[in-house]
């Protein structure tokens, strides 16, 4: 028996297509932060579980929704995923294996294009757990701490990824800020020399590293930007020293 799980805020352009993306589970479940729009009503029509619970951070929603499961096996998938027909059979063809959990590999959409290089392929995320051996941990780019071991899946979720380059901006901003606190807690200094070593670094690795170049003019501005944001984080660390 399996419960997919959708962790949802004001995901109502989204929801629908997930929603019948993983239809074919025993049981749906979306673990909801108080939406404001259209998300529940969408989910109640579709027969999922509707639950709500106050964000904190990621890991604290993940492991609430791991404890409203009532099956062994517990999927996550975000509201701007979709299962494929392909990937829902392989899903259902491991769950008497022994393994405690099933990474899966994601084709991410960017800017509405399929993204094969720098660094968003496979880009393989532990989504398919054994719920009882399993909790998250981090609450930023949360981790999954399993008890066992973990298989690799072959078909990948679709990952509606970044629609446009201003969504992109916000969220990396975020994410430099939350990984300059990060380093800053843990007692780590940036050295002048960082603000320009660590941003090459970044688009070397992206870029060329990670093929970036294999994906044309996409490729190079994945790349510039994210050395950009490498940029920031290393500025921000900086202030915090201050």
């Amino acid at each position: 028996m399996l419960t997919a799980i959708i962790l949802t805020h004001n995901e109502e352009p989204h929801l629908p297509d997930c929603l019948r993306s993983v239809a074919w589970a025993e049981q749906v479940i979306v673990f909801d932060s108080y939406s404001t729009d259209g998300t529940l009503a969408i989910a109640r029509a579709a027969g999922a579980r509707v639950l709500q619970r106050e964000f904190d951070n990621y890991a604290g929603q993940r492991n609430g929704a791991l404890q409203a499961a009532q099956t062994e096996w517990v999927l996550f998938v975000d509201a701007d995923e979709r299962v494929s027909p392909e990937s829902a059979q392989e899903i259902q063809r491991v769950l008497t294996r022994p393994e405690a959990g099933w990474w899966l590999p994601r084709h991410n959409y960017i800017f509405g294009r399929l993204t094969r290089h720098t660094g968003w392929y496979p880009d393989y995320q532990l989504r398919l757990l054994r719920g009882a051996r399993a909790h998250y941990e981090r609450p930023v780019h949360e981790v999954v701490v399993l008890a066992g071991e973990a298989g690799y899946l072959t078909h990948p979720l679709t990952h509606l990824n970044y629609a446009s380059v201003p969504e992109f901006i916000a969220k990396q901003r975020a994410y430099a800020q939350y990984e300059a606190e990060r380093l800053a807690a843990q007692g780590a200094r940036a050295q002048p020399h960082h603000l320009l070593t660590q941003p090459l670094r970044q688009f070397w690795w992206r870029f060329i590293t990670l093929q970036g170049w294999r994906d044309g003019w996409h490729g190079l501005r994945l790349s510039w930007l994210m050395a950009g944001f490498e940029f920031e984080k290393y500025q921000r660390l900086r202030r915090y020293q201050r």
